[in-house]
């Protein structure tokens, strides 16, 4: 019996309003902090999803987005990484198109039917931008979902799915581009997402012989506030009590990772014998029938979607945001290191992507970063990898510098923290208020970018205040 086993999600904290992209804008959208991307957001639906797994029975990871931000590089092995899975773990990338995410899940379907991999993990996280001033720049949010496929504890078994592909030049962004580019919006509406998907469905039900009346949630990927809500009135569904609620007023459409992070809010609500009917689109559409089991019950909890869109913090800046998306230009930053390092990036590997401190196997002391001498019993070469990532801390001290970034960020707050359990670190303080830095202030760790140089994304690991 193949199936989901455990899912997760990830809605950054920040959103803006779309009053503050134009007048008469309703709702938010959630957006990137200027440290985060698609791999960061990636990493942290991963983790939410891995609560209460052991990570190194995951045999894979699989990424797909349509905003990497290499245009040759693996993102799924920096995912892997954040997410401390095994070193012989299988990993691949799924890029351009909008059904990125659940080819991803039709491959992780078949990997474990063919026993290849006993558990796969999906992730699915896109940052799209749209043009200042169009609709698509207010549609547009940033989000990233994943889900766990396995053969045992499943919590909803696939029990069919239909595929369809479509060639249509509807929504597209062309090598070079920063937006996105489309066409009129009735000739995709009508002979694209409406078409398409409701192909896709339709041909699922006559498959599997099921009815509307045979689903108690139908989650479906929407372009905008709408349009889910038409499709499904006119499968026949009933869009008040059995279409998932997009959120697009909490967050917008995520694009690439909008079908898993719906699912994984339908799961939220699921009960034993429900089914869920998932249908993806771009460019075709992927639609599955899913049946909820009772291990649905003793899933331990985690933020989800629930516990992601409640914890947020909502800004009028729309300069602010344009400027933590690169669109609008800043003075350069005076850099004090000439270059950066490939074979030192590669030798701290460990300890700058999956946070291993150490642990001293004679006294028990846990010290970051790692050394060859324990600082308490002096013992030589004698640790064990110590997975920080997954701890809580607080803050020892810290400083504010009101120099360095003075547009991205200011005050830049660095902190000494404890971590629960043993262990300090000194890292940046990121997603917080300057008021409210103080110490004794509870924080957890984020997977963030911290700069960019050479075309080499420079990735770490950050404290942020505990999201409430």
């Amino acid at each position: 019996m193949v199936g989901i086993t455990a899912y997760g999600a990830y809605v950054p904290l920040y959103r803006l309003s779309r009053e503050a992209i134009a007048r008469g804008g309703r709702g938010e959208k959630a957006i990137c902090n200027f440290d985060e991307d698609s791999i960061t957001m990636a990493a942290a639906a991963a983790i939410d999803c891995l609560t209460g797994v052991e990570r190194q029975t995951v045999d894979g990871l699989y990424f797909a987005t349509t905003t990497s931000p290499y245009k040759e590089k693996s993102g799924a092995t920096i995912v892997a990484m954040a997410a401390d899975l095994k070193q012989e773990a299988l990993t691949a990338d799924f890029a351009h198109s909008l059904r990125a995410g659940t080819s991803a899940l039709m491959s992780a379907i078949d990997a474990v039917k063919a026993g290849s991999a006993k558990k796969v993990m999906v992730t699915a996280s896109d940052c799209r931008l749209g043009l200042p001033g169009t609709a698509y720049e207010q549609n547009f949010g940033d989000g990233a979902g994943a889900l766990l496929i396995g053969d045992s504890n499943v919590i909803a078994t696939i029990e069919a799915s239909y595929s369809v592909y479509s060639e249509i030049q509807d929504v597209w962004r062309a090598d070079g581009d920063t937006f996105i580019r489309s066409w009129e919006d009735r000739f995709t509406t009508t002979h694209g997402y409406l078409a398409v998907v409701g192909g896709a469905v339709s041909g699922l039900m006559k498959k599997t012989g099921l009815k509307p009346g045979d689903f108690a949630k139908v989650v479906l990927y929407t372009p905008d506030a709408r349009r889910s809500a038409d499709l499904a009135k006119k499968l026949g569904f009933d869009p008040k009590t059995q279409l998932q609620n997009p959120f697009f007023n909490d967050m917008g459409s995520t694009g690439t990772a909008l079908p898993l992070m719906l699912l994984a809010a339908a799961l939220e609500e699921a009960k034993a014998g429900d089914r869920i009917l998932l249908a993806s689109y771009g460019n075709g559409s992927d639609a599955f029938v899913l049946q909820v089991t009772d291990q649905i019950a003793k899933i331990k909890a985690r933020r989800g979607m629930k516990g992601h869109l409640a914890s947020k913090k909502v800004m009028d800046d729309y300069k602010q945001y344009l400027i933590w998306r690169g669109i609008l230009p800043i003075e350069p930053r005076k850099e004090t290191v000439a270059f950066i390092s490939a074979p030192a990036l590669w030798r701290e590997r460990d300890a700058n992507l999956r946070l291993h401190g150490v642990k001293c196997k004679a006294c028990g002391t846990i010290q970051y970063p790692p050394q060859r001498v324990c600082t308490k019993c002096h013992t030589k070469d004698q640790f064990e990898p110590y997975r920080l990532s997954d701890k809580k801390a607080k803050i020892f001290t810290f400083s504010m510098d009101y120099i360095t970034y003075p547009v991205l960020e200011r005050p830049v707050v660095t902190n000494t923290i404890d971590f629960d359990g043993g262990g300090r670190m000194q890292c940046y303080l990121t997603d917080r208020e300057a008021e409210q830095v103080k110490c004794g202030l509870p924080v957890e760790m984020s997977f963030r970018k911290l700069f960019v140089r050479d075309g080499i994304h420079n990735y770490f690991w950050k404290s942020i205040p505990l999201r409430t």
